[in-house]
């Protein structure tokens, strides 16, 4: 009965030929990415002495990596790094993309740091709306930095940039400011006012974390499956910028989602529009628990989140539904999946077997249109189900960072899903499996968790998998097809068209070693559209185009009725960000013309609309009240 069970209830898999003909479609060539000389390559951190014997655990976070054009050739060619080993963040051109400058350190100097910080994140944007590409620094031990970009043309480097403040702090030489401890950021126009609103989300609490000498009132989780002890979120809505010699962009902070929902381990954050109002929903994946979902029902000057939650039939486990999983939320990723023209969602969780067996969730959107979703959330319903085993996508290993992108321009998104905890020689995943099964009551207590050091390996030889659809509703993890065998625990996914050959790339972030990008070589791909999309910027020079037309989504329809959809994401996930351009693949269309219809709004918070014919390739597209095509100056 056990075997013919066991037969009639597994789920069927790609054979070998299968997964070498999906491979087929795809090339790659992994390069080298460029780094400052000099750099310390440690691999382990120092940390709170009630931490020091789980100090692998603790050293477990923080390789990221961002792809954007942030020398302002037009290309999204340049990458943002942390690397663990130096705990710095660095700006490298993209490999073979031309750069014209050197690596750099990105230097907080002269705002007051101490010993006992690390970062943990980068976050490219345009927060002073001035048409010029800063950057987000996050950070475990202070709160971020915002390196504003100064006006000039020379190569880019640590002077290109003024460190400001994020959050006001008082003029010191050793930081005393918040001790902010986090592992993700959401970027979007969240109150719907044409501005940039962050959502930064706080893993542990406000402590000593990576203090050797810090005080011992440093916490783990509280529960295993729900844990509300964590650092919380802070979600900061623009209000201008000073006008001051050395201009600084100001925020305030909402009391933007219920305390109540606010507290969870948040490893992951991601936004997108579901009832079609360009105010984006939001989605945080929380370890150790309930991840949320979130309605947005801000008005222009208010940020307002209510929660959102999935329904449960007779037939579903509870942990399959949105608001109710006791699983290890690691990412989020919203993506058309099913080129329904409609947002679907991918969540990372811990799924090794034999270890911590839980299931990735591919969510997918169960609203028929916009009108729809916005009528269940409304009424506090989150309008998906999960469907990632039925997929073949539930299990891949320790998650972590995961994009959808089209990189054969088939018209069919893939998904690159980072993978890998702690590598060592000494397997401890026994000593894992007794503390999940220890009373929460005890958790939180760090003397109570079993040991990690250097040595000790959990899920340490993962590589990361490449999801591409097998043509039958499922996919199929086609990366060793592709000779992407490295494994080295991975943390964070970049994706970009550096070169603008239309095809993209992607770059992944690997803890405690060196990164990878993956130049995408594929030979025979489909037409695509790639769009920058911008509005105009505060006082611009002659040698910027315009501000990122943050939240625009862009809806493609091709001759034969097939519909996509995509947004101008503003940056989510653990700890990779996509480029701000927008990417469609869309299959072989013999040259025809597809219809491309934007949404956005303005710099003042005005929704506008139009639809256009384009044909394959790239365009820079300026947005004010209508569509214009401008170029690079």
């Amino acid at each position: 009965m056990l075997a013919g069970t066991f037969l009639v209830a597994r789920q069927p898999t790609a054979s070998a030929t299968t997964r070498a003909e999906i491979a087929s479609q795809f090339g790659f060539t992994e390069l080298p990415i460029a780094l400052p000389e000099g750099l310390s390559k440690r691999t382990v951190r120092k940390v709170n002495p009630r931490y020091e014997h789980i100090r692998s655990w603790i050293s477990s976070v923080g390789a990221s990596i961002a792809a954007g054009d942030l020398d302002g050739r037009g290309k999204a060619d340049d990458l943002c790094l942390v690397d663990t080993r130096s705990d710095t963040a660095v700006i490298t051109p993209a490999p073979e993309s031309g750069g014209t400058y050197r690596p750099f350190v990105l230097d907080p100097a002269p705002l007051p740091v101490h010993d006992a910080m690390a970062p943990m994140g980068c976050l490219p944007g345009d927060f002073n709306e001035d048409g010029r590409m800063d950057v987000l620094v996050y950070y475990w031990g202070r709160t971020p930095v915002l390196f504003l970009r100064e006006p000039g043309t020379g190569p880019l480097s640590n002077d290109s940039y003024r460190p400001t403040e994020l959050i006001p702090q008082s003029t010191t030489t050793h930081y005393r400011g918040p001790l902010w401890n986090t592992n993700a950021v959401a970027a979007a126009d969240f109150d719907g006012d044409g501005h940039l609103d962050l959502g930064i989300f706080n893993y542990f609490p406000d402590t000593e974390v990576l203090d050797r000498a810090g005080l011992p009132n440093v916490t783990m989780n509280d529960s295993m499956s729900h844990a509300r002890n964590a650092g919380g979120a802070h979600v900061l809505r623009w209000v201008g910028v000073s006008a001051d010699a050395e201009p600084v962009v100001h925020y305030v902070e909402d009391e933007a989602i219920d305390p109540e929902y606010a507290s969870g381990w948040t490893l992951g954050a991601a936004t997108a529009d579901l009832d079609g109002d360009l105010k984006p929903e939001l989605y945080l994946a929380n370890d150790f628990g309930h991840d949320r979902f979130f309605h947005n029902v801000s008005e222009p000057g208010r940020i307002r989140f209510a929660l959102a939650e999935g329904s449960r039939d007779a037939v579903t486990p509870k942990s399959l539904v949105i608001g109710h999983d006791s699983f290890k939320g690691m990412s989020i990723e919203f993506g058309d999946l099913r080129g329904e023209g409609r947002f679907d969602a991918f969540v990372s969780n811990i799924t090794t077997s034999w270890g911590l067996e839980e299931s990735n969730f591919v969510w997918l959107n169960t609203a028929a249109d916009a009108q729809q979703a916005r009528g269940d959330l409304i009424r506090g319903r989150a309008p998906f189900r999960n469907n990632a085993a039925d997929m073949n996508m539930a299990w891949s290993g320790w998650g972590w960072d995961a994009k959808m992108a089209d990189f054969d321009n088939n018209g069919t998104v893939e998904v690159v899903q980072a993978l890998g905890f702690i590598d060592g020689r000494i397997n401890r995943w026994n000593w894992l499996q007794e503390l999940a099964m220890s009373n929460d009551l005890m958790l939180s207590n760090p003397d109570m968790w079993p040991k990690a050091e250097p040595g000790d390996d959990i899920a340490g030889s993962q590589p990361f998998a490449f999801w591409a659809a097998e043509g039958n509703g499922r996919y199929t993890d086609v990366a060793g097809q592709l000779g992407m065998t490295d494994t080295t625990p991975s943390r964070g996914v970049a994706v970009a068209d550096a070169d603008g050959d239309g095809r993209q790339d992607f770059a992944v972030a690997r803890q405690w070693a060196a990164p990878s990008y993956y130049r995408n070589t594929t030979q025979a791909p489909g037409d695509y559209i790639g769009l920058r999309l911008y509005r105009p910027a505060e006082g611009a020079g002659d040698d910027v185009i315009g501000t990122p037309a943050y939240g625009a989504q862009v809806r493609v329809t091709t001759a034969d009725g097939r519909v996509r959809l995509a947004q101008l994401d503003g940056g989510g996930g653990h700890s990779g960000k996509r480029s701000l351009d927008v990417f469609v693949g869309l299959g072989d269309t013999g040259g025809a013309p597809v219809q491309v219809a934007i949404v956005w709004r303005d710099r003042a918070g005005q929704v506008h609309n139009q639809t256009t014919s384009m044909t394959s390739g790239w365009r820079d597209l300026m947005l004010t009240d209508k569509i214009e095509e401008v170029s690079k100056p």
